[in-house]
């Protein structure tokens, strides 16, 4: 019998994600100046394991040099593809499924009238929680269940690393239903071998992949201001 996912309260979730979204964005000086509000909503987070891992990452990345940080930042998520950020990488690669994969997820977001920013993909990791953020369980976390094994590869990385941003994907995977052996299977096959291979692999999509950043579509509601890794995002209102 497997675990039971844990119980964590619908406003605890949501802020959850919407945290790790924002910190899991490049850490420039703005997104560094609102490291006491970050560190205020999270303390407001009923779950003890959830508000310590979240806590534990602040303490880190308010004590830490901004240079240092930025470089830690790049070091482990733009040089690394083993802690690369954009989650249909681990299971597809770069190939034609991975395409219909951030197809699928560019769809889902249009459906509940959200658009994508241009410069970046649907599948970026601060995108997709800040979708579960604003769409809520259900429909709006279904994009990081159906990525569970992409973020356990991704967990498993930053740990060997031993970087700090491990405690985000610690606290994100609490909020998940845990892997069952189906998937530990298919991770260890996967973090052995890497992601497939194929010769035509994003390029037959064309304009349809371009954008990150969740913003509002035509008449529909606002979801929140993000940045891709290398860019820079808006401060929160958390």
């Amino acid at each position: 019998m497997h675990p039971r996912q844990r119980e964590i309260a619908p406003a605890d979730r949501a802020r959850l994600f919407e945290v790790a979204s924002l910190l899991l964005t490049y850490p420039d000086a703005e997104l560094r100046g609102a490291a006491a509000e970050l560190a205020a909503a999270v303390a407001e987070i009923g779950d003890d394991e959830v508000r310590g891992q979240l806590t534990r990452f602040l303490v880190w990345f308010a004590a830490s040099e901004g240079a240092d940080v930025e470089q830690h930042y790049v070091r482990t998520f733009d040089l690394r593809r083993r802690s690369g950020l954009y989650l249909t990488y681990y299971l597809h690669g770069d190939t034609r499924k991975r395409g219909l994969a951030l197809l699928t997820l560019k769809q889902r977001y249009r459906a509940h009238g959200l658009r994508l920013r241009d410069g970046e993909l649907p599948d970026l990791l601060p995108v997709v929680l800040e979708f579960a953020a604003v769409a809520g369980p259900g429909d709006g976390e279904a994009p990081l269940r159906q990525h569970r094994q992409g973020l356990e590869l991704l967990r498993l990385a930053l740990v060997e690393a031993g970087s700090p941003y491990r405690d985000l994907l610690d606290a994100v995977v609490l909020a998940l239903p845990p892997l069952t052996d189906a998937d530990r299977e298919a991770v260890a096959a996967l973090a052995a071998d890497g992601p497939p291979v194929e010769a035509v692999g994003l390029a037959a999509y064309g304009d349809e992949l371009a954008g990150v950043g969740l913003g509002p579509a035509p008449a529909g509601p606002t979801a929140g201001s993000l940045a891709p890794c290398s860019a820079h995002p808006a401060t929160p209102e958390v």
